[in-house]
């Protein structure tokens, strides 16, 4: 078995643009030819990946599994709207979640470290961004384990998910809740579940910009103070899934809802929600058409 150098690893590194350990493992399975190492990597499908590691992955789908009791909702990206809503891109998010469920990660990062099929998740997605030419990119996660009911939704094909995880027997009533609160959720956005979760810093920072504000319209001061207090109960109001007016009737609350339906299904209790938008806080990069195709004959030349 040939030799082969660190300084061969980093060249090996400059030249296709893959990672150290993926041209360490190329070199030795070449027996330390180069040529022969990077041909491996593009046939692996790493190299072309790695080409692709400076691109914005600002398209996606948010995506949702439950089994066994565990609930997952991802967000994984991709380049284009295209391939987002591919089957092989959607069957590459699916393998994800499912090792996000069996292994539980705790951050991404432990979760590209975590095998699937005899190789980390990383490399599984490198070698798919080589298979469909668009880097892919976990961005984000969220793990529910529950004794009693997980409910899921996914809006438009994966432009936004929703996650909650209730306390409850299983029923007809406690799923028809679970799908009209999921619902809910999607639609008004809740930052919160309750007033508990919100901090004693945001609300004094809600306060004093809402003094400001009041005072600015020329109320003085002990009555802004006063109007302040009102509007800080619409804060939670607005932003506290519990404490909002139930979207299909804002006759009810979303506790009040949570009541009623148990007066029928038996105690419920909302542990936990989440919601994804896919893509958000992403900036897409724009570029102009004429200063693509420059770089792209410049590439072509090196």
């Amino acid at each position: 078995m040939a030799e082969f150098t660190a300084k061969d690893v980093m060249a090996l590194r400059e030249q296709t643009g893959a990672g150290m350990m993926d041209c360490k493992k190329a070199l030795t399975d070449a027996n330390g030819d180069m040529d022969k190492a990077a041909e491996l990597l593009r046939e692996r499908g790493i190299a072309k990946a790695a080409k692709r590691a400076g691109k914005i992955a600002a398209e996606g789908i948010v995506s949702a599994y439950v089994a066994d009791g565990k609930g997952v909702l991802v967000e994984v990206n991709c380049e284009s709207d295209f391939v987002a809503k591919g089957e092989k891109f959607h069957a590459i998010v699916e393998e994800v979640a499912k090792v996000i469920a069996s292994k539980k990660p705790a951050t991404v990062e432990a979760l590209l470290g975590l095998d699937i099929n005899g190789r980390t998740v990383e490399t599984f997605l490198q070698e798919q961004t080589g298979v469909i030419g668009e880097k892919i990119s976990v961005r984000r996660f969220a793990l529910y384990e529950s004794a009693g009911h997980i409910e899921t939704y996914i809006h438009m094909g994966g432009t936004m998910g929703v996650m909650l995880n209730f306390a409850c027997a299983e029923s007809e009533a406690a799923k028809e809740l679970a799908h009209n609160v999921a619902l809910h959720v999607a639609f008004a956005k809740p930052q919160y579940k309750d007033a508990s979760e919100v901090s004693a810093d945001t609300i004094e920072k809600e306060k004093e910009i809402l003094k400001k504000e009041v005072m600015n319209e020329g109320k003085p001061e002990a009555i802004a103070e006063k109007i302040v207090l009102g509007k800080i109960k619409k804060f939670y109001e607005e932003n506290c899934l519990m404490e909002q007016k139930f979207v299909k009737d804002d006759s009810v609350t979303i506790k009040e809802l949570i009541a009623q339906a148990a007066k029928t299904a038996g105690s419920i209790e909302l542990k936990e929600f989440c919601f994804f938008v896919m893509g958000q806080g992403i900036e897409k990069k724009s570029e102009d058409l004429s200063e693509e195709v420059a770089k792209q004959v410049e590439a072509m030349k090196k």
